[in-house]
This record gives structure tokens, sequence and C-alpha cells, in this order.
């Protein structure tokens, strides 16, 4: 580990190794294997390899390098496994009321990236082989762990699409020529690429709300305003009954039983569309009623009885908004809609 030293300038990240690297990557300049003495992770724009090679008077066969936008790196040790997480983020949070927030982007959602990339260095001595399983083993984990957090579609959208990996372990010199012989599943990559990740996310400070999950199904609070005032047939629909609706549906949406009730709807209606429960398929629909129980449960926990009693207006008429929605989220809308409505006018 003492033969590995990191320098750090105001343009990029240098690993080096004067005994020499062996290095698995997908990095913006690499063979795919190579044996190096410098890893570079740089931020040039206009003359990127010019620089990559200058920044350690190095020649092509002497180093890899990758192009970022930002440096943005962190170091944890795991045994015998140095990881090197570096992070570019485009999404922050910004407060959407004094309750709520939101994740939004400067760029837009269709340019904005969230790429978490690792350089992993293993103290040992390896086979070609075992540094490709190694390769594989970062690849699927980050893929499956990322995957069993559940983020908004639109983050998943922009997820690690520009990642980079490198794996790099020491290299044989004369006097031990021989290779270390490892059992993969004792380095504990997986675990070490969960804990990166959970870090990388604590890091930005970032995080996701009801809000984020409402964007990502494509309903927005507009939406909502105007899907409740279509039913409204006893009072002028003006811009002061639309503020209180929105008043009162972020006010709903600050509830834990309703983001609860919410919640539950959203992720019950991505396992049925991804066929993740074995028991259900499209046939069944036909006797799905608990979507209605819970839409009923939203528009009594806001409004209490008469709340329950519009929801079955709205869940019949289906207005606005509600008509595309899949059968779980049309009722849960349909609930915390109708609860909205029967409050403000209680009031």
């Amino acid at each position: 580990m003492k033969r590995v030293n990191i320098m750090e300038k105001d343009y990029g990240i240098f690993i080096n190794n004067p005994n020499k690297f062996l290095a698995i990557s997908d990095f913006t300049v690499s063979h795919g294997i190579d044996i190096v003495n410098n890893v570079n992770i740089i931020t040039a724009k206009d003359d990127f390899e010019n620089l990559a090679r200058e920044s350690n008077n190095q020649d092509e066969r002497l180093y890899i390098a990758q192009e970022v936008d930002a440096i943005n790196f962190f170091k944890e040790s795991f045994g015998d496994i140095t990881l090197y997480t570096f992070v570019t983020n485009d999404v922050v949070i910004e407060d959407f009321t004094d309750k709520l927030q939101v994740a939004n982007s400067p760029k837009g959602f269709g340019d904005a990236k969230i790429d978490i990339s690792h350089v992993l260095y293993i103290d040992k001595v390896l086979s070609k082989k075992d540094m490709l399983k190694i390769f594989k083993k970062i690849s699927k984990s980050k893929a499956k762990y990322l995957s069993s957090l559940n983020l908004p579609l639109h983050i998943n959208n922009i997820l690690n699409t520009n990642d980079f990996l490198a794996v790099l372990c020491e290299v044989p010199d004369e006097k031990s020529p021989e290779f270390d012989k490892i059992d993969i599943h004792e380095l504990n990559i997986g675990d070490a690429i969960e804990t990166s990740i959970d870090e990388s996310f604590k890091r930005i400070d970032l995080t996701f709300g009801v809000l984020d999950y409402l964007v990502s199904e494509g309903i927005l609070i507009g939406d909502l305003i105007d899907t409740g005032m279509e039913l409204v047939d006893d009072a002028e629909v003006t811009d002061e009954l639309r503020q209180k609706m929105e008043n009162q549906l972020l006010k709903s949406l600050s509830d834990i039983n309703v983001i609860t009730l919410l919640m539950a709807a959203i992720r019950t209606e991505q396992d049925f569309n991804e066929n993740r429960i074995r028991e259900v398929d499209e046939s069944e629909s036909l006797y799905l009623h608990s979507d209605e129980v819970l839409g009923l449960a939203i528009s009594n926990q806001i409004a209490g009885t008469d709340g329950a009693f519009n929801f079955k207006r709205y869940d019949a008429v289906k207005p606005g908004i509600l008509a595309y929605l899949p059968p779980m989220l049309d009722n849960m809308f349909a609930g915390l809609i109708a609860g909205c409505i029967t409050k403000i006018f209680e009031e």
C-alpha cells in the first residue's frame, strides 16, 4: 500500500505506483488492459490527451486517463483493497415549501447527470483472469445495489450514464513472479461498493421525497389542482379557490400517513408493471379492490367521512389526470384530490 501515491491538483487526481499497476479499465485513454505507472483523472476540456500525458511526463504506455467534469472524490480502505470514489452531480435539493423539498437541476433533467465512478486498488499480485472477474463483480454490484434503491424514474434515467471504472493491482517482479491466490468473495467487494454509493449520496446531500416520486410518475401539482377543479359545481372556480386547493395539497403531502399511502401505491404499481409478483397478472386486475380501499383511506385521512364520500365521486368520473393513471395510482390520487377539495370547502 505504501507504494501507491496520490497527488491532487486543481485540475485532476493522479494515482501513482513507481512499481507499476496492472490496470483493467474503461477509461477515455486506455487499451482495456494496461501496465502503467499512473492513473490520471482530470478535468481538461480543450486538450485532454496532451494534458493527461504531460501531467506526469509519461508516454502512452505508462498511463491511463479519464476525463471528468469536476473533481469530487473520497478514499476508503477495506482490508487489502482501497476504493477511490469519484462523484459527478448536477442535482440539488430545493425547498418547495417549509416542509417539502424537491430534487432539481439547473441543467434540466434532459442534460443533468449523476455519476458514481470507482477506481479500486488491490494490494496483491493478481492474474488478468482474476482482475476481469473483479471488474465484472464491481459492475454487477453497482447495478444491483442502485436498482435496489428504487430511485425516482427521472433520477434513474440520468444515473451513471457516464461513469467509469478501473481495477488496479500490483504486477509481479523478478523476485516474486507468482500470482497471489485469493478468494474474490473474501474481498467483500460488494459491501465496499454499497458503502461507497451510500456515502456518495450523503456527501452530495442528495435525498428523495414524495414530490420527486410524483414527478417520476409525470404528476405535477398543477395537474392535481386542475383535476380537482373539474368537479367543482357549487362554487365559482377562482384564483383564490385554486390557491386554497394548492395549499391544501401541499399540506396533505406533508402528512406521513398520506405519504405512506401514496408510496405504497407507487411501489405496488411498479411491482405489477414489472411482473414481480408471481400470483398477479393482467387478468387479476378485475378482482383488484384494495386500490379503492387505499383511496378511501387517503381521503378519510385528509377530510374524514365527507372526504370518503367525495372520493367515490372522483373515482367514478375520473376527471383530468385521473383518466390517464394506472389502477393503483388513479384511486390514490382520486382520494388525495377528493380529500383536499372536501377540506377546503369545510373551512
